[in-house]
């Protein structure tokens, strides 16, 4: 049973995490204080150590040198996030942003303890991948498991669907799988099923005789045949008309097209990739797909996850996405300020990577200085559902809940709740803040989410004047 360690000044937050890991199997033990770690245990016994940035005395990262190997996972606010991703090339292994989904935390803690065992024992290490998936950028369970299938399937040639929401990189997946195949030296030919007219589509993917109609002047190949020996990449299979869904399945089955006008057929060597965001079964029912060709295509099937569901990766890819808008427009050294980061890591990015993408060089081309603010991103935080995030227990009044013992387990949501309601009359709105290790503004923007109207008579709020000494 893996054994951590957690280090944290606030006895709830303690509490909650400890039960919390001890529910999924961990052996715990806490500390409040990097001094008191050092003091009370040998810290090389630990397989993991969780510790706040901000704790009284010495910070968190001072535990990355007194740990030797042990890795180290850090917490933060949003307020702190840009101080998080600098304390990672110090030697932290990993960060995770108060207050976090318990859901992202334990596969960060699962990744993190798979990947020091892999690199404790060579057998497994053998066995482990050794890089991510070339051109993908992520770490968080859901894309591990993509990672996997893509390098599973790649050498084989069975056909893959690949299904997600617009902009979660269907193609990319298409472009890894085909370039960790046998055919990466053959062509990869991409078609968007939607962006070709339905009178076209037969013409565009098998090819047409000279004469087989009007305007016919020549004979012409069709994009399948472009691609023999390699790849074929239908984007958006679902948008394909019923008729080509009949032509495109004899494809699938014999090997061989036949043009339009044309009354022989070719034999073809062509892997096939499809994607789609829609929910085929769904149009299987509804006669708007052939369940033949569903069963063709689904043979193995990649499923994206949506941006708003990889966690700490979202800011891995702005970053990468950062550099490379910089190169392009010639704009060195550009990073993101607190409130940028708080922005990236807290919307849901609907239209994802390709929102994100887009937000990231709108915001180069606008930044003046070096430092990217939300308002060149253009993210509009009222948009952030937090009901999604929370469940509907959360929602409910914070003073119906049993206040009296401080060990109950209880999310931070729920402790951000009661720690406002029981020290608001007595503490202003930076006091709360700093205390609780966020921003002013992000304070006030989690009072109106939760529905907790600050207290009378306070102006110490984002946009209005301090009071006078």
């Amino acid at each position: 049973m893996p054994e951590i360690l957690v280090i944290e000044d606030e006895s709830v937050i303690r509490a909650a995490l400890r039960r919390f890991l001890e529910r999924n199997k961990f052996r715990v033990s806490e500390a409040a204080s990097v001094q008191e770690a050092q003091e009370s245990f040998k810290l090389e016994r630990f397989d993991l150590i969780i510790t706040d940035l901000r704790l009284p005395g010495a910070p968190g990262t001072d535990i990355i040198h007194a740990c030797g190997d042990v890795p180290v996972l850090i917490m933060t606010s949003y307020a702190s996030l840009r101080s998080a991703v600098e304390v990672m090339r110090l030697g932290a292994v990993d960060y995770i942003a108060k207050p976090f989904d318990y859901d992202d935390l334990l596969a960060a803690i699962k990744r993190i303890l798979r990947e020091r065992s892999a690199r404790k024992s060579p057998a497994a290490a053998a066995e482990a991948p050794t890089s991510d998936v070339p051109g993908m950028i992520g770490t968080c369970e859901p894309m591990q498991v993509v990672q996997e299938r893509i390098r599973r399937v790649a050498p084989t040639t069975a056909t893959v669907l690949v299904t997600g929401e617009t902009g979660t990189g269907k193609e990319l997946v298409a472009r890894a799988i085909h370039s960790a195949s046998q055919r990466a030296e053959k062509p990869l030919v991409c078609v968007n099923c939607a962006a070709i007219p339905e009178t076209l589509i037969e013409s565009e993917l098998f090819g047409y005789e000279k004469g087989a109609f009007t305007g016919a002047a020549s004979n012409r190949i069709g994009l399948i045949e472009a691609a023999d020996g390699g790849t074929l990449f239908l984007d958006e299979i679902g948008e394909l008309p019923v008729e080509a869904q009949a032509r495109l399945l004899r494809f699938i089955q014999e090997g061989e097209i036949r043009a339009i006008g044309s009354v022989q057929s070719r034999k073809v060597d062509v892997r096939l990739i499809a994607a789609t965001h829609r929910n085929l079964k769904s149009l299987c029912e509804e006669g708007r797909f052939r369940p033949d060709l569903f069963y063709r295509i689904n043979v193995l099937q990649i499923s994206l996850p949506p941006l708003r569901e990889r966690g700490r990766d979202v800011l891995r890819i702005a970053e990468e996405l950062l550099r490379d808008a910089s190169r392009r427009h010639e704009r060195p050294r550009l990073h993101f300020s607190g409130d940028a980061i708080q922005a990236i890591t807290s919307y849901h990015w609907p239209g994802n990577v390709r929102e994100l993408e887009n937000a990231v060089e709108r915001a180069v081309i606008l930044c003046e200085g070096t430092e990217i603010h939300n308002e060149a991103l253009g993210i509009d935080l009222g948009l952030v559902d937090v009901a999604e995030l929370s469940s509907p227990d959360l929602m409910s009044p914070p003073e119906t809940r049993n206040t009296e013992d401080p060990s109950e387990d209880l999310s931070l949501e729920e402790y951000f709740q009661r720690f406002v309601l029981q020290n608001q009359d007595h503490m202003s709105e930076t006091e709360l803040a700093r205390k609780l290790g966020v921003s002013r503004k992000c304070l006030w923007e989690r009072r109106q989410r939760f529905g907790m109207p600050r207290r009378k008579g306070s102006s110490d709020e984002p946009g209005s004047p301090r009071r006078s000494a």
